[in-house]
């Protein structure tokens, strides 16, 4: 289990965070996770049971240590500050990019959430299964009740493939391709440079994409998508 995860949020978050995200749709908190508290969620994981694709595991909250994680005070305080007292993690994806592991993402918003059940309901699908789970693609207005927290457990570099982001589109809505190919060739994008320990703190609607690391130095991540219920 991950363990002295109860301490308090380092002195160096900003305190406009929550302003960051609104105008920009993401933020970057440095040093939210101590070298040795990463290292101990490494060695966890690296022991784990659960089934891995070629870039990780897409329902990480199954592992106990990623459970312990999203829980934490540090990172709930981040998502409760953005959505309010009432957001709670749903989903955990581990992220595990490598020069065995490699791989590119195209601009993209992330619409599809996973459900206990298919309900036809307008506004959402189309709908798909993956890894025995439902999964919808949501509306707009569940999104906005959306925040991921990337949890960074190696430095994330301009050269080991780091998610890139179009500042400001999650205001846009719900995009189809063409739309988010125009904006792409519009916008100028951001590279996400996150140091070890530190938290990307990104709206879903937000378009981003990742391009192919060009190093060896391993890029893992842990991201905790939570819901303002």
């Amino acid at each position: 289990m991950l363990a002295g995860l109860n301490g308090r949020l380092r002195k160096s978050r900003p305190m406009n965070i929550l302003t960051v995200i609104e105008e920009q749709g993401f933020g970057v908190l440095p040093e939210v996770l101590l070298q040795h508290e990463t290292r101990r969620l490494i060695d966890d994981l690296d022991q784990s049971p659960l089934r891995r694709s070629k870039a990780g595991v897409r329902h990480a909250l199954r592992h106990p240590s990623v459970a312990a994680l999203a829980q934490e005070p540090r990172l709930l305080n981040i998502a409760q500050e953005v959505l309010g007292a009432e957001a709670r993690p749903f989903r955990a994806t581990l992220f595990d990019k490598s020069p065995q592991a490699n791989w590119l993402v195209v601009w993209h918003q992330d619409t599809a959430l996973p459900l206990r059940n298919r309900h036809d309901t307008p506004s959402w699908g189309p709908w798909s299964v993956k890894d025995g789970l439902v999964y919808a693609h949501a509306p707009a207005s569940v999104l906005r009740q959306v925040l991921a927290l990337r949890i960074h457990l190696d430095d994330s570099t301009a050269h080991n493939g780091p998610l890139r982001v179009l500042p400001g589109t999650h205001t846009e809505g719900v995009l189809s391709d063409d739309a988010i190919h125009d904006f792409a060739a519009r916008v100028e994008p951001t590279d996400c440079l996150v140091p070890q320990g530190g938290v990307l703190a990104m709206r879903p609607l937000l378009i981003h994409a990742s391009s192919k690391s060009q190093s060896d130095v391993l890029r893992r991540s842990c991201t905790s998508n939570t819901l303002r219920v």
